[in-house]
């Protein structure tokens, strides 16, 4: 079964094994959409433009970073959570109301 994408700070992660992407078979990976779809995405563009020397470094530590990509998990799995609860909520009422 597939695992659902976390986002996380590379810097505070030992195990590089956790980089990989499972089904493309390639050691590092990173995904992001468009930077006006999400802020964690606009934190990736913003990562990989300071890397590539394309801007300057963030003024951010790892730590904090690690602490906003936390932070877009949960609202990530809270959402999916409200979003399964809302199409079960859907077909009660479905089946309720019907004869």
């Amino acid at each position: 079964p597939f695992q659902m994408a976390l986002y996380f700070c590379t810097g505070v992660l030992a195990d590089e094994t956790l980089f990989q992407h499972y089904a493309l078979n390639v050691p590092f990976y990173t995904h992001f959409t468009s930077p006006i779809r999400r802020y964690a995405d606009i934190v990736v563009h913003r990562l990989l433009s300071a890397s590539l020397g394309a801007r300057s470094p963030i003024k951010m530590e790892k730590e904090a970073i690690q602490k906003q990509a936390d932070h877009c998990n949960d609202r990530k799995m809270a959402s999916k959570r409200v979003q399964e609860l809302s199409a079960d909520l859907f077909f009660s009422v479905f089946v309720r109301v019907r004869p």
